[in-house]
């Protein structure tokens, strides 16, 4: 049963790294579960209050920089609002539309399309494409670390 214990672990931890750059996947939410996973598992008895503190502080994080952080990179090549949902909409539909490229060129294109029917110029809306490809790597990043954090931090407070 421990084997068993420690491969449904690993696999969530696998899974929501693969998240980090597949937005598909539940990332952190995997990785949160694994915690709960190990106790059911083995035992609660290692987490404490600050352990858990620490983990759901992560997991807010994670949620606020994933949209935060592709935002900012939109925003800062000047996109609007539109801009903004466009690259949302592209990064989750891209993949599905286009498999091995769709995470690239899904919030390109809809960073484009969103601020060229806010009435922005070509070459205005290729810039702002550009800063969706920018916000997207940021976050990608962003999402490995504090995922890595989650991880390691489990194993320190286990071992």
């Amino acid at each position: 049963m421990d084997v068993l214990g420690w491969i449904i672990v690993i696999a969530l931890f696998l899974v929501g790294m693969a998240g980090a750059i597949y937005p598909i996947l539940p990332g952190v939410v995997a990785i949160y579960l694994a915690l709960f996973v190990y106790g059911w598992f083995f035992t609660f008895e290692h987490y404490n209050a600050l352990f858990w503190i620490i983990q759901t502080l992560i997991l807010v994080m994670l949620f606020v920089a994933d949209y935060a952080v592709n935002a900012w990179g939109v925003k800062k090549l000047g996109g609007s609002k539109a801009s903004i949902w466009g690259s949302t909409i592209g990064l989750i539909i891209g993949p599905f539309v286009i498999p091995a490229f769709g995470l690239v060129i899904g919030p390109f294109v809809g960073a484009f399309l969103g601020e060229m029917l806010a009435g922005s110029a070509p070459g205005k809306s290729v810039k702002v494409g550009l800063g969706s490809l920018l916000g997207l790597f940021s976050s990608i990043v962003v999402k490995i670390v504090l995922q890595l954090a989650m991880i390691i931090i489990f194993f320190v407070w286990i071992f």
